[in-house]
């Protein structure tokens, strides 16, 4: 069976994080978005593990599940709805001196069960202040950290977060390594997989065969329910397998192309570290440029950031478009809010006319990944439309029109142009 996970989430107590991400709301988010198994999200805070421990149960599968109780529904009009089921997993901060720099790197661990996650968190209180933030930052080698996880239980994972992040990432342009071994050492080989992160694409990694070895998972670091799904990993796992958790460290451990179906992706364009700029004076480059200006902004003279695809450019082995063996395929998906708000010709996803259009396909067509994967065009046509059944075609088809984000401004992803956008807004009653 099909099951599509986000296994890196964050809870309300993560700064800038919003106050609803709670548990029975994360489950309602997935529930919403169609995803099957996701993070628990910030386990290392002491009272989101309290809240954890109290309002989760094993689900007799390896992985863990609300609680029964009226807030927790098991029956939906009169139909049995999809467990969301919950992976113990985390994100740790590491700021740390290697090498003669600072290195800033963001950790997820992934843990089997509530007693290895108790003595995660025991040993790493003594380590810093797991209460002064849900991803908490900790003065700790990144390899440190790794060898404290491993110790406590050989069936952790440690996978480098959003690993191209200029700020905060295993091969970001400000802080980071050239490669896993320099920042592991030794224990690279304990390094299965690395998160691509919302600025870059499994095409673009594919591009360095140094990271034929391990494997391209792709979460949404959601900060909000709302960003839930918007990237995810999608498996097929068999129901009669005994222990979930295990299934997916082995999938992804043996890079199991079989049961690894496909990664569902954020365009890299439309993260906010996608092309090189200095956002003080609204100056994005592309590499190209970039170089041609020595890597200086031309209104102030200070450095600019330097985004994904320039640290990319800077570390490939291989041209653009290759790929390595047994890779695993992606595919790239503008949200649905998104999808009926340009169809629609509004001024946004958070109108009042897309959010009523957006509950309606949700309620007719199950959820959102359903709705922008699976369903037929003559069953989208059924529930919803035509102007929103030719966006999700588009959106299926990768016909887009992209602005590359730079230096924490998101880019932006069109599928109508403005002149079919004001003709779509003419020829509907809003």
């Amino acid at each position: 069976m099909r099951y599509i996970a986000d296994l890196h989430i964050h809870s309300k107590y993560s700064r800038a994080c919003s106050p609803r991400l709670e548990l029975e709301n994360i489950a309602e988010g997935c529930r919403k978005k169609g995803v099957d198994i996701v993070s628990c999200a910030d386990f290392t805070h002491p009272k989101w593990f309290a809240g954890m421990k109290e309002k989760l149960v094993e689900a007799g599968n390896g992985l863990y599940e609300l609680k029964k109780s009226p807030s927790n529904p098991t029956l939906e009009k009169g139909e049995a709805v999809r467990p969301v089921y919950f992976l113990l997993s985390t994100e740790i901060s590491c700021i740390y001196s290697k090498g003669g720099k600072v290195r800033r790197l963001h950790l997820v661990i992934f843990a089997p069960t509530m007693e290895v996650v108790e003595k995660i968190n025991n040993k790493l209180a003594t380590l810093g202040k797991l209460a002064s933030d849900g991803r908490p930052i900790l003065g700790l080698d990144a390899k440190e950290l790794l060898k404290i996880v491993l110790e406590i239980d050989q069936r952790c994972m440690v996978i480098p977060a959003h690993a191209w992040t200029p700020w905060f990432a295993v091969f970001g342009s400000k802080s980071g390594f050239d490669s896993l071994e320099e920042c592991f050492d030794e224990l690279a080989p304990h390094i299965y997989a690395i998160e691509t992160g919302l600025s870059s694409d499994p095409a673009m990694n594919w591009r360095l065969s140094k990271l034929d070895n391990v494997i391209l998972v792709s979460n949404s670091d959601a900060h909000s329910l709302e960003k839930i799904g918007r990237e995810a990993n999608v498996f097929e796992i068999d129901d009669s397998v005994s222990n979930f958790y295990d299934e997916i460290c082995r999938i992804l451990k043996e890079k199991d192309k079989n049961k690894f179906l496909y990664t569902i992706e954020f365009y890299p364009e439309e993260g906010m570290y996608h092309f090189d700029g200095h956002r003080a004076c609204k100056i994005k480059m592309s590499p190209e440029e970039t170089k041609k200006k020595k890597n200086i902004c031309p209104v102030c003279n200070r450095p600019m950031t330097i985004g994904v695809m320039n640290r990319v450019d800077e570390l490939a082995d291989r041209p653009p478009g290759a790929k390595p063996k047994n890779f695993i395929p992606y595919k790239s998906l503008v949200g649905l809010d998104n999808t009926i708000s340009e169809a629609l010709g509004v001024a946004g996803k958070k109108t009042k006319a897309a959010v009523r259009e957006y509950e309606n396909l949700i309620s007719k067509g199950g959820s959102e990944l359903r709705i922008l994967l699976d369903l037929s065009y003559n069953e989208l046509s059924q529930i919803t439309l035509p102007e929103i059944v030719e966006g999700i075609r588009r959106n299926r088809e990768g016909k887009v029109k992209i602005e590359p984000g730079y230096d924490g401004v998101y880019g932006t992803v069109r599928l109508f142009s403005e002149d079919e956008k004001k003709e779509n807004k003419q020829t509907k009653l809003l």
